[in-house]
């Protein structure tokens, strides 16, 4: 079984909590997982720069942030806790009404990112990493964007 939980922290933004955690449980069937746990946050900028500056010393908001549980020192102890995707609602707005899209795009596109970190992808290592990371990207968007 999938367990996803939410906490949504910020004001800014309705969130149809039920739908993200649906997404959620989507991407990582699709990714060939029966079993997990993964924890979604929404934040507002405040939160996200605290966030940022703390793991990543960088002061400044920033649109997802993802906390894989299942690398370092004690993945082992339950390797099913995939780990935490952060997401900041005020950056997703921002970033949907500059680039003319849909607010609930620019969440989509953010969750199946941080997943996708989660589950190892990293866009950072090469460029080679970075294509086969924006296809995944591309696939699954289209897997939970498509009509139920």
């Amino acid at each position: 079984m999938i367990q996803v939980s939410l906490a949504n922290r910020q004001h800014s933004v309705k969130l149809n909590a039920t739908r993200m955690k649906r997404h959620a449980r989507r991407i990582l069937l699709e990714m060939g997982f029966v079993k997990a746990e993964l924890s979604l946050a929404f934040v507002d900028d405040a939160d996200m720069r605290l966030l940022n500056a703390t793991y990543r010393h960088l002061n400044e908001p920033t649109d997802v942030l993802a906390f894989a549980m299942t690398e370092g020192r004690f993945s082992e102890v339950n390797p099913q806790l995939l780990g935490d995707v952060v997401i900041s609602t005020e950056t997703a707005a921002f970033r949907a009404r500059r680039d003319g899209r849909p607010l609930l795009d620019e969440l989509n596109a953010l969750l199946v990112h941080g997943i996708l970190h989660l589950l190892g992808y990293d866009h950072e290592r090469s460029s080679a990493d970075a294509r086969i990371m924006r296809a995944k990207e591309r696939a699954l968007r289209r897997l939970i964007e498509a009509p139920a």
